[in-house]
Parts: structure tokens; C-alpha cells; sequence
């Protein structure tokens, strides 16, 4: 019998919990084995999403309703079962008896009756959410609520939790080796244009035909601005260091008109593979493609490519603290220590990249990170340990401050 929207987001619920995946690639593979009509494929990716986006308020809630703690797979669906009653507010006859349904004959009574106790104490059950600790009301590990406190303040705090849990909007990146700004706008009309790109439209939707014929890459404006920072020239030498899936490196081709040399690298084959689709979509022909990791080799570039560069930019792997309204269980996956781990690892890449940029060129070195260990103290490393280098330029994106996703960019000059 093919599952419902529920079950599909209670399975995806079930092996997130029991594995490392992040929940899109749990999604993916569970959407990509059935046959959901796409109102079941939307209803349940957003059951899962809003599960996990408000996981913290949900157990918060079950403790109130039940004293005496409920096994894992129990948990999963009453978790379930109260974001569809109190947070998306469907009626009750199908909010819990749908939810009732997908549970066993050992816990079905438990169930029934935990969901009916909370449709009467939906009152009091949201006035002891408004009262709790941000922490909670907006369902975010303490560690990071005490450690953003520290950083930007506690109003800011709260204002960045929030934005966390809202879905987001639909951006896409006109591609202009393709179509240009005034043609896109009149084509595919429905668009927004963003006040602060005019390259950048919001769609209420993914606008698929834009995206099959190559005329558009969905791309966060906050993407945009390492490549922007990193301004290279036509018929440049660039290295796009971790280049997947491929959209910060189409737009280096786009500013250079599909002149000079774009190298486009990633270390791991299935990525490489779809760096290479995009581009093909997007029109893009002055790049090569190429499979290489930067810390497992310790050789610097691979042979096949030649160097220096005039410019390096390095979009290094990171926290993605600066998106989590995309990757809304990053943060239950987070830990205390991994800020640091992935400081060692973010300088190392650094360092392997940087020793290929010629005397002169620019390097920019980028994050989704709002953690300044990812950023300011990782560009402060390479300054003190790479002497011929000259901090031209740091700028930050804050979700809160500038209401687009996280970002962190260094402009560095190499001496001549």
C-alpha cells in the first residue's frame, strides 16, 4: 500500500533520529521511492521541517502533557501530531485521528488520549510556551542561544532564533550568459525584483521553466557577495576552490563574460558530477571541472591545472549557522567543540589553496558561518601565518540586521 503524506514524514522522521543524514538527503530518498501527488510531497516535507524546526517546543510540550517519558518512536509521532495541531492549527478530527491511525495497538490509547488532553489545554500549553526561555519558544540548542547572546546581544538573539524558523523564500539569480535582466523580468513576470541585486528576483514559487532553460539559478542574494567581493576581470585566471554545486562559480563565468579560465573544484565525485550539469544548464564554457581534496593531497592543485591564479575564491565547508531557516536541523546536529574542528579545517584548505595565488591576485575567503571562530579568527590565522598577504576588506550578512541568510567575506591581496 503506497504511504501518506504522514507516514512518509514519520518514516523521514524515524531515520532522521536514527542516523547522521541531514533531513534533505532523508527526504530526497524517501520522496524519490514513491509516488506522492505533489500536495502529499509538499504536505509532508513540511511536516518534517516544521517538526524539526520546532522539536524543542514539541518535547517541551509533551512533558507537560505526560510526566512519565514516552519511547522514541512514540515521541516521534506525538511530536507530529501537536505541530499539526497547535503550530499548523488543522482541525482536530484530522490532526488526531489521522495521527492515532499511524500508531500501533500497544501505544494507540496513549496517543489518542495525549493529542485530546492537548486540544483542551491548547490555551495553557501556548501561554506556557510564550513564557519559557527563548531557548525553548523557538526550539535552539542553549549552547547557541548563550554563545549568540554573547555575540550580538540578546534582543538580536531572539530576533535571529525567529528567523531561523521561517520557511524561505524562493530567490533565483538571473543568468546573464544566457538571458538578460530586462528579458527575464518580462518573461517570467511573477517575480519580485530584489531591491539590493537587481540580478536577484523572489518567486512565491520555484520558477522550474526559468530553471530548465538555463535562465536562472536559485541562489540566497548573501551568495553572491563573495564573488561580487572577489570582482574578477575578464580573461582571468580563477580558482573556485569549493565549488558545489557549482552557482558561486557560474556567476564568476557570468562576471567574466565567459572569458579567462574558471577551475571549479570539489572532492567528492557525485558533486563534481553536478557542478558539471549546472553548468552545462547555464550555458557556462570557460570552465574545467575538476574531482581533488584539498586536505587529503597536501600537493596543492592536481596536475591537470595550471597556475598560479589571478584570483582564488574559497567558500569553505562550515557550521551553516548563517542558514539555518534552509537547514533547519543543523542545529540539532551541532556541537559545543565543532566551531574550532572546523576553524583547523577551514585554515588548512586556506593554506593548501593559497600557496597557488600569484604575487598580486586576490583571494576571498567565504562562509554561510555567523561564528566569528569560522570567520574573523580564521582570516586573522592566515594573516599572521602568511606574511605577503594584506587584509583589503571584511563584510558580514546578518540575518537579523540585514534580512538575508548569514554570510561572512575577506578580501585578501597577495604582495607583488
Amino acid at each position: 500500500m503506497p504511504l501518506s503524506a504522514r507516514q512518509l514524514a514519520l518514516r523521514a522522521l524515524h531515520e532522521w533520529r536514527k542516523s547522521e543524514q541531514f533531513a534533505d538527503a532523508v527526504l530526497h530518498d524517501l520522496l524519490a521511492s514513491c509516488d506522492l501527488v505533489p500536495s502529499d510531497r509538499a504536505f509532508a516535507t513540511e511536516l518534517l521541517l516544521g517538526v524539526l524546526r520546532n522539536l524543542r517546543l514539541l518535547d517541551f510540550w509533551i512533558a507537560h502533557l505526560r510526566r512519565p517519558r514516552v519511547d522514541h518512536a512514540t515521541c516521534d509521532l506525538l511530536r507530529l501530531g501537536l505541530y499539526q495541531l497547535l503550530i499548523l492549527q488543522i482541525p482536530e478530527h484530522a490532526a488526531v485521528n489521522e495521527t492515532v491511525a499511524l500508531s500501533t495497538k500497544r501505544t494507540r490509547s496513549i496517543v489518542n488520549a495525549i493529542l485530546r488532553e492537548a486540544q483542551r489545554q491548547r490555551a495553557n500549553l501556548v501561554a506556557a510556551a510564550n513564557a519559557a526561555p527563548v531557548s525553548i519558544r523557538t526550539s535552539h540548542p542553549d549552547f547557541l542561544v548563550t554563545r549568540w547572546t554573547a555575540h550580538f546581544g540578546s534582543e538580536n538573539t531572539e530576533q535571529l532564533c525567529a528567523w531561523n524558523n521561517q520557511p524561505p523564500p524562493t530567490y533565483a539569480r538571473v543568468n546573464q550568459l544566457q538571458i538578460s535582466v530586462a528579458d527575464f523580468r518580462d518573461r517570467y513576470g511573477t517575480g519580485e525584483q530584489f531591491a539590493d541585486a537587481r540580478n536577484v528576483f523572489r518567486f512565491a514559487k520555484v520558477p522550474r521553466d526559468a530553471l530548465a532553460a538555463g535562465h536562472c539559478y536559485m541562489q540566497d542574494p548573501s551568495t553572491m557577495l563573495a564573488c561580487e567581493l572577489l570582482a574578477p576581470q575578464q580573461g582571468d585566471h580563477v580558482l573556485d576552490a569549493c565549488a558545489a554545486p557549482g552557482g558561486k562559480s557560474s556567476y564568476l563565468a557570468e562576471l567574466m563574460q565567459n572569458t579567462g579560465r574558471v577551475v571549479a573544484v570539489d572532492r567528492n565525485a557525485a558533486r563534481v558530477a553536478l557542478i558539471r550539469e549546472n553548468f552545462a544548464r547555464l550555458g557556462v564554457t570557460n570552465a574545467d571541472v575538476i574531482e581533488h581534496d584539498w586536505l587529503a593531497a597536501q600537493t596543492g592543485a592536481p596536475k591537470s591545472v595550471a597556475t598560479p591564479f589571478d584570483r582564488i575564491l574559497l567558500d569553505t565547508p562550515c557550521s551553516n549557522t548563517g542558514v539555518m531557516r534552509r537547514r533547519v536541523d543543523v542545529r540539532w546536529r551541532l556541537k559545543p567543540d565543532d566551531f574550532l574542528r572546523m576553524q583547523d579545517q577551514q585554515v588548512a584548505i586556506a593554506r593548501a589553496v593559497l600557496s597557488l595565488l600569484k604575487p598580486g591576485g586576490t583571494f576571498v575567503y567565504s562562509t554561510c558561518s555567523v561564528e566569528p571562530e569560522e570567520n574573523e579568527q580564521v582570516v586573522a590565522q592566515i594573516l599572521a601565518a602568511l606574511p605577503r598577504l594584506r587584509l583589503v576588506e571584511q563584510v558580514r550578512r546578518l540575518p537579523f540586521r540585514d534580512h538575508i541568510d548569514g554570510a561572512f567575506a575577506a578580501k585578501l591581496s597577495a604582495v607583488a
